[in-house]
């Protein structure tokens, strides 16, 4: 099997520090840098950058942090509506919090904490107090008034003026949010409005890892990035004002390119001299597409991120969660790299699952479930449900007994403990159904291999599932999705129901 290395860490973070200071340099007396994208668990990145830390940004802050500040951005709509991070079924207010945990484990502290566009919302303010409570500073700041067209209007004591100002010390400050629109620019160009009243002479740069602005347009790295944000409705693009400025082609997307004229003014009026900038790619720190050191391997993986975004918009679509014009968005994606779903190598194996459980099984109505998964060594291993197991816990099982090379009469659950458990589950907890979810099956299985030799160099394998590629042909439980989550497999399903209840624990 071949291993995945298509991107270097270790140059990243070698020019990614150096960058970050040459800048700061720059604005000889405070920095003020937008860490775009997701500071931890950075899934997509990993994903479509095989080899890529997913927690690379927070190395890259350990080397930073005794020059930095870090403040964090949080949308107020966002918590209102209790939005949803894809990666971890968490909400922006949760991950808000968890940000902050994992940011004192790795021995970083935040300055404080900013809700953007606040207007008293009930949920915002309970979130304000939930943290002031916890000793977090914490900031609001309302939407700016004047913006985007009333330049002496935003730039003055009644627009950004109007916000709280957050005393910082450091040289640099790292500003950054759960998600997108958490409204970190507007919270740096805030701080920096403040600072040149002060008289510091204070500066913006904005660190985004996509899109890769020295990689083609149409390269599936920048176009998995389009499908990650199909939702809200951002595209990749020739940066116009580069192309003007340097002759030289540059890729950036819509909202910065739409913006840049206006940041253009407000720096001018803030400084009161020139734009710093003659570009929305001048404003950029990043250096990922020079630590890309294998390019086919990225085109692959990012080829195989555009088709799991299709699967789960279908998805989201199904559920109410997105618009119909999010998927057709997605196939015109894969259309332009010539992609359909089949190119996915496990689609085509969990619809035959499913038919051969239906195919067993006649006479009884039912929803059948099949499920596939892709090892690292290109085999593939099925899964589908039955009375006792859902399809999720059934794939898990056979994929681990396959690489323990356990022999399939072998039971890894002896019937006592499955009955056991669904005992508990009918009987005591009162839910419906026996059979068993993945998280379920994984806690059954820890019980039988303190007595089961083959259940215990199974679930020694769980770990040789990460990163594998599975798919479901329905929508997984909730105990069958934070199962696979934790496995660390890449999901798709297709958008079917489980079941025909509009209520599913």
């Amino acid at each position: 099997m071949r291993e995945f290395a298509a991107f270097n860490n270790e140059k990243y973070i070698k020019e990614q520090t150096s960058e970050i200071l040459e800048r700061t340099q720059k604005f000889h007396d405070k920095l003020y840098l937008e860490f775009g994208g997701k500071l931890l668990y950075d899934f997509h990145a990993a994903r479509v950058l095989p080899g890529y830390d997913p927690n690379i940004k927070m190395r890259l802050l350990q080397e930073l942090k005794d020059k930095a500040d870090i403040l964090l951005c949080i949308y107020s709509g966002d918590i209102e509506r209790k939005k949803i991070r894809a990666d971890f079924g968490t909400t922006y207010d949760s991950e808000a919090l968890k940000l902050i945990d994992d940011l004192r484990r790795w021995g970083i502290d935040v300055l404080g904490v900013v809700i953007t566009r606040y207007e008293g919302q009930p949920g915002a303010e309970l979130f304000k107090n939930k943290l002031e409570r916890r000793g977090i500073r914490v900031h609001t700041h309302k939407y700016t008034k004047g913006y985007p067209t009333d330049i002496d209007l935003i730039v003055s004591d009644e627009g950004y003026g109007a916000n709280d100002f957050v005393e910082t010390e450091k040289p640099l400050v790292i500003v950054t949010g759960p998600g997108p629109g958490s409204g970190k620019m507007a919270t740096c160009l805030s701080q920096v409005y403040h600072e040149h009243k002060k008289g510091i002479n204070a500066g913006y740069a904005k660190f985004e890892t996509f899109p890769i602005w020295n990689l083609p347009v149409t390269h599936p790295v920048n176009v998995a990035y389009e499908a990650a944000t199909a939702d809200i409705k951002d595209f990749n693009m020739i940066d116009p004002f580069h192309m003007e400025a340097y002759n030289k082609k540059a890729v950036n997307y819509n909202r910065d390119v739409e913006v840049f004229p206006v940041l253009k003014r407000i720096f001018k009026k803030i400084s009161g001299g020139e734009s710093p900038y003659n570009s929305p790619t001048d404003m950029g720190v990043n250096r990922a597409g020079f630590a890309i050191v294998d390019d086919e391997q990225a085109r692959e993986a990012s080829k195989q991120e555009i088709i799991r975004r299709y699967f789960r918009y279908r998805c989201e679509y199904a559920m109410g969660l997105t618009a119909r014009d999010t998927v057709q968005r997605v196939e015109l994606l894969m259309n332009d790299l010539n992609l359909d779903q089949n190119y996915r190598n496990v689609i085509e194996p969990a619809h035959q699952a499913a038919l051969e459980a239906r195919e067993k099984d006649k006479g009884n109505e039912g929803v059948y479930c099949g499920a596939a998964i892709e090892l690292k060594d290109g085999t593939i291993v099925t899964g589908s449900n039955s009375a006792h197991l859902h399809a999720a816990s059934s794939l898990v099982l056979h994929a681990i007994k396959h690489l323990a090379e356990i022999p399939e009469k072998i039971k890894l659950l002896p019937p006592n403990i499955t009955e056991s458990v669904s005992n508990l589950k009918t009987h005591i907890l009162n839910e419906k159904t026996l059979s068993l979810d993945l998280l379920e099956t994984l806690i059954a299985l820890s019980i039988s291999a303190t007595t089961n030799t083959a259940a215990q160099l199974a679930m020694e394998r769980l770990t040789e599932l990460k990163d594998c590629e599975v798919h479901m042909t329905h929508m997984p439980t909730p105990g069958d999705e934070a199962g696979l989550r934790r496995l660390g497999v890449n999901l798709t399903s297709d958008p079917n129901f489980s079941s025909k209840d509009l209520f599913v624990e």
